[in-house]
């Protein structure tokens, strides 16, 4: 199992088509980097063993000082090349997994929390990028520091090299565990961030008025006390498992630190070991030191980065709607009729039975009823969101089912029953979803305010059509966002609130730009 996560993570990676000439660029500066620092402690060694004002040459001091900004240089080069690469893995993946999302079926939402998905762009692709761009190249460059120095050691004095390398076999047996209960707990802790932020806070912001309107403050506060204190204790467990490796690594270090400067100590008095070898000895140490406690992190990040995979891999392992598939024909003066349909959210638990009714080209039907009863259902299923249980949706003679999905839905004219709107202007609201939107003149825009009865208000606002809307909009933004320049252009009407449009307005209207009248359901 542990092995499979780690091929989807480094699977999903690689799928990105990451540049790979900038990676190698970055990969091969840290290694240069790690080399140049190999060779400063040998410098060191000769300038302490030499060492007298005699000795002292310019042309060695340029040399030390040279290797230093060579080493920085490099170091700053290859530091950016791998940050850029992990942004453009971040970048890559959250446009995977947005185009993932918006071409997922509308049961997924159904089931899902938007929040969780929320989760999924923004958290869990940031989790990645930091492996990515700053422990990986660390711990590629650890890698290389550590062999370099102990080959280097080997050959400057096995038997310290040896009595030093000891406590690695006790480091690892410590870690090993430790990174599988990480694993568990960082999932754990993702799962409720997406769940805190999903199914609560996103949930009442975006719900305020109706928390309001019923002074259900005290029940989102508890609710809301409840998720944070989840948050606390996984964080917590977090915090517990991080208190164990940082003091277990910093005891290790600075016992092997004890260990050679006594050892060696004794060496440099019985004339075995030089004074600079000593020194060099105690450099390469920490060369090799540093990059062993960076490791503590970067497999402490890799599960972490593995829990975060698997959520993303989840979605997109979900299967999208094909817009494609089938095949595209108009529908302009086609009925439209279901055909003994049946349809459930749940198993055993119908919504819509034996369903018959048929809408000609210029008639208007409506469905009126308690809440529940199926009306929206009805039109879930004229747009598609849903396939029947049983029976079928035809236009014409024509299951519904055989055209792309891409033409059924542009031929269709939907107001929102919600009063939300898209980030942007009230033209790039009125216009939302159309292909040719940029060639939809002001006059027909104007014909469409009128229609739901906002030309006015919109005329009053200093920018007009041009005027920055959003989010939920504002009192008389359900005017605007329940009607649509679509509407001019559709041969079909999806109209999901009845009561709004006939007590404001004509529950039926002539396409002014368009010589054929449409179907419409209310």
């Amino acid at each position: 199992m542990k092995n499979q996560s780690v091929k989807a993570f480094l699977s999903l990676i690689f799928s990105l088509n990451i540049s790979k000439s900038v990676l190698i660029l970055g990969l091969t500066g840290s290694i240069l980097t790690t080399l140049v620092g190999l060779i400063i402690p040998l410098l060191t060694r000769e300038l302490v063993d030499g060492f007298s004002i005699a000795s002292i040459s310019f042309g060695f001091i340029a040399l030390i000082v040279g290797i230093f900004v060579l080493h920085a240089l490099i170091d700053g080069f290859s530091a950016y090349a791998l940050s850029y690469v992990g942004q453009k893995v971040v970048a890559g993946l959250r446009e995977v997994i947005w185009s993932k999302l918006i071409s997922l079926p509308v049961r997924y939402f159904d089931q899902q929390p938007s929040g969780e998905s929320v989760s999924r762009v923004i958290n869990d692709t940031g989790i990645v990028k930091n492996l990515v761009a700053q422990h990986f190249p660390q711990f590629i460059s650890g890698l290389i520091s550590i062999f370099g120095a102990v080959i280097i050691l080997l050959i400057m004095d096995w038997r310290m090299t040896l009595m030093m390398l000891i406590a690695v076999p006790l480091t690892v047996l410590v870690m090993i565990p430790l990174g599988s209960r990480m694993s568990k707990v960082s999932r754990n802790l993702q799962d409720q961030t997406a769940t805190f932020q999903g199914g609560e806070i996103q949930q009442t912001v975006s719900e305020i008025k109706l928390m309001k309107s019923s002074t259900a403050e005290k029940v989102e506060l508890n609710k809301g006390k409840k998720g944070i204190h989840a948050l606390l204790n996984t964080g917590l467990k977090e915090a517990r498992i991080f208190s164990v490796v940082g003091p277990f690594m910093y005891m290790i270090v600075m016992l092997v630190i004890v260990v050679i400067i006594a050892y060696g100590g004794i060496r440099v008095e019985e004339g075995t070991m030089t004074t600079g070898s000593l020194v060099a000895f105690l450099l390469y140490l920490f060369q090799i030191v540093f990059p062993i406690t960076s490791f503590a992190m970067f497999f402490t990040e890799l599960q972490k980065a593995k829990g975060a995979t698997g959520r993303i891999i989840e979605i997109l392992d979900e299967e999208v709607e094909e817009e494609q598939q089938g095949f595209e024909r108009s529908i302009e003066d086609l009925p439209i009729t279901f055909d003994h349909v049946d349809f459930s959210y749940e198993e055993g638990d119908p919504i819509i039975k034996n369903m018959s009714f048929s809408v000609a080209s210029g008639e208007m039907i409506a469905f009126a009823g308690p809440s529940g009863g199926g009306k929206t259902t009805v039109f879930g299923l004229l747009e598609r969101y849903y396939n029947p249980t049983n029976g079928q949706v035809l236009i014409g003679e024509e299951p519904i089912s055989d055209l792309s999905l891409r033409s059924w839905r542009s031929q269709l004219g939907y107001v929102s029953q919600e009063s939300s709107m898209m980030s942007g202007t009230i033209r790039e609201n009125l216009t939302y979803g159309l292909v040719n939107a940029n060639q939809v003149s002001n006059e027909q825009l104007w014909t469409v305010a009128k229609m739901a009865y906002a030309e006015q208000f919109i005329r009053e606002l200093p920018k007009g059509l041009d005027t920055e809307v959003g989010g939920k909009g504002g009192v008389q933004s359900c005017q605007v966002d329940n009607v649509s320049a679509s509407i001019l252009h559709a041969p079909f009407c999806v109209i999901p609130n009845c009561y709004y449009w006939t007590r404001q307005r004509p529950v039926w209207t002539v396409n002014p730009s368009r010589s054929y009248k449409k179907h419409c359901i209310d």
